[in-house]
């Protein structure tokens, strides 16, 4: 009898964890999502050759320390399949370690432009400074940034800054809010494509909402991006390094 007063009594309380809305375990896909990181090895991601063990896993969490000793030119993380149209989930954060003192942070205005003086020269500030993002379709310029900058996260630099690009694409890929954690803590990307329409959520906020991706190929690989350098020399970084980790990466492809 006692036994079956305890078999009850732990179904009542899986009942009650299942109902009470917390969070799945990591690594684990929601209903209509497939896993892109499998909380143990890089399967399903090709690794930068001669990275040597920068990009890690480390306790269920892609970690990567932003030296890489890869020779190639590109030593982001790339996804072996391609993707048309998508829901990414992705959870990241940008590591507690020392940053970049950046001197040179333009003041983004609304309208994906920067803020200028009285004489017409851009306004600067300086902030510690981390960056990475995530590219979609195998485009660097279609980058959905993750960084300290005031504006925010979610934007897409290389159109933003594209002075060709009409000015509604410009202000389309500049964040309407920043919705970004205190350093340390795992933000939620949410990221859809849909030809060449972007959505971005950040912690259940919109900060992208249908923004035009002019050009952007109708297929192609994920990215985690690799930024910065390290200068042995003056054992310092030369720019704004990817301090950051990611777990809980999960796609849904759109019909």
């Amino acid at each position: 009898m006692r036994s079956v007063r305890c078999l009850v009594a732990v179904a009542g309380l899986f009942l009650l964890l299942v109902g009470s809305g917390l969070p799945a375990a990591d690594n684990s896909p929601p209903a209509g999502f497939e896993s892109l990181f499998n909380g143990k090895d890089f399967t399903g991601w090709k690794l930068p050759a001669g990275d040597n063990g920068h990009w890690k896993v480390v306790n269920g969490v892609i970690d990567y320390d932003a030296k890489s000793e890869s020779k190639d030119k590109d030593k982001s993380l790339w996804s072996e399949k391609s993707y048309k149209d998508f829901t990414l989930l992705v959870d990241w954060r940008l590591k507690l370690e020392p940053a970049f003192k950046n001197k040179n942070v333009p003041v983004i205005l609304p309208d994906g432009t920067h803020l200028k003086d009285a004489s017409g020269k851009e306004v600067k500030i300086e902030i510690d400074d981390i960056d990475s993002g995530i590219y979609l379709r195998g485009q660097p310029k279609s980058q959905v940034n993750l960084w300290m900058w005031p504006i925010g996260s979610g934007e897409v630099y290389g159109y933003r800054m594209d002075a060709k690009q009409p000015a509604e694409v410009r202000a389309g890929v500049t964040p309407k809010k920043r919705m970004d954690k205190p350093r340390g803590e795992w933000n939620t990307f949410e990221i859809t494509m849909k030809g060449d329409r972007l959505t971005v959520k950040l912690n259940g906020e919109e900060v992208i909402t249908n923004a035009q991706l002019p050009g952007i190929p109708p297929e192609g690989p994920l990215a985690l991006q690799h930024h910065g350098s390290w200068n042995e020399k003056t054992n310092s970084w030369n720019g704004p390094p990817s301090l950051v980790q990611f777990k809980n990466i999960y796609i849904k492809e759109l019909k």
